[in-house]
């Protein structure tokens, strides 16, 4: 028997103004839904520009509570698709605590439950330390649905390969991962190069490692920086999809919004890991060190 998941991830510009980056959204998902979508993934952040470029105390006023409007939608979409929806949105928890959490819902427009990012970078051009709080929901737990368990995370915390690991130890079919990353335009073209090429190869790494599909969707354009400080950040794309030992599914270039599509089959999993069971030779009893922030 197999469980084919037919999969799709967007790939979209975003805009600053709400209405207009979710009126793009749902164009994607009703396209997905026509061709018989049962997962959607959405980008990090996709409601709004990434506003993590500066760092701007009226941009907290783009942060929602769980079921607020971004989040509403999101049900509304999930439900008409008749598809799971991995979706995103800058949580506002209570005064002074915000996150960046990934919303997963059900075919039935429930929530099947959220991850808030566990890794927060700071650097030019990615100031997300001044906005969110780190994730605590007890670490790296897969998020059950009715298409399967899913290992949800968020961008920076696609560079770790301890959260794939984890999520794969508690029983995640499926690694996915919202994604907001981009090229300074400062930067020489092989620079760029290599770094798209690694954010690619850490993920493919993670599929294989753990032999699971890996579902990496990422923003595409242009977008300013509202301070002028710099030229922006053009969104490298690459959006794709692995199979269970890294290999491609579905790539897409760095300059389109588009939908990356796969069928995913979650039963070869158990057929990759009898020729490959790393996880039967894992050396549990020499790990200690892991627990380390370094080992001199």
């Amino acid at each position: 028997m197999s469980r084919i998941i037919r999969t799709f991830g967007v790939q979209q510009t975003c805009s600053t103004d709400k209405a207009t980056s979710l009126a793009t959204t749902q164009k994607w998902i009703e396209q997905a839904s026509q061709e018989g979508a049962d997962l959607i993934v959405l980008q990090e952040l996709h409601a709004t520009d990434y506003f993590c470029q500066t760092q701007e105390p009226s941009k907290f006023d783009l942060a929602e509570s769980l079921d607020g409007p971004t989040a509403q939608f999101l049900s509304e979409q999930a439900k008409k698709a008749n598809a799971v929806i991995v979706g995103s949105i800058f949580e506002r928890r209570t005064a002074g605590i915000y996150h960046n959490t990934a919303l997963v819902f059900d075919r039935d427009g429930s929530l099947a439950g959220f991850y808030r990012k566990m890794h927060i970078p700071d650097d030019p051009g990615f100031y997300e330390k001044y906005y969110f709080t780190p994730g605590d929901l007890d670490g790296y737990q897969p998020i059950q649905t009715s298409i399967g368990k899913l290992g949800v995370m968020v961008c920076w915390d696609q560079w770790y390969p301890e959260g794939a690991r984890l999520m794969a130890l508690k029983g995640a079919e499926i690694l996915i991962y919202p994604t907001a990353i981009g090229w300074d335009s400062t930067d020489t073209q092989d620079e760029q190069t290599r770094q798209k090429d690694a954010w690619i190869g850490v993920q493919r790494g993670h599929s294989i490692a753990n032999n699971l599909p890996v579902i990496a969707i990422n923003r595409v354009g242009h977008e300013p920086d509202p301070s002028g400080q710099s030229t922006g950040i053009h969104f490298w794309g690459h959006s794709f999809i692995t199979g269970q030992q890294g290999e491609y599914l579905d790539l897409a270039d760095h300059q389109e919004a588009c939908l990356v599509r796969a069928e995913i089959d979650l039963d070869r999993t158990e057929q990759v890991r009898r020729i490959w069971p790393y996880f039967r030779d894992r050396r549990i009893d020499a790990y200690n060190g892991l627990q380390s922030r370094f080992l001199d």
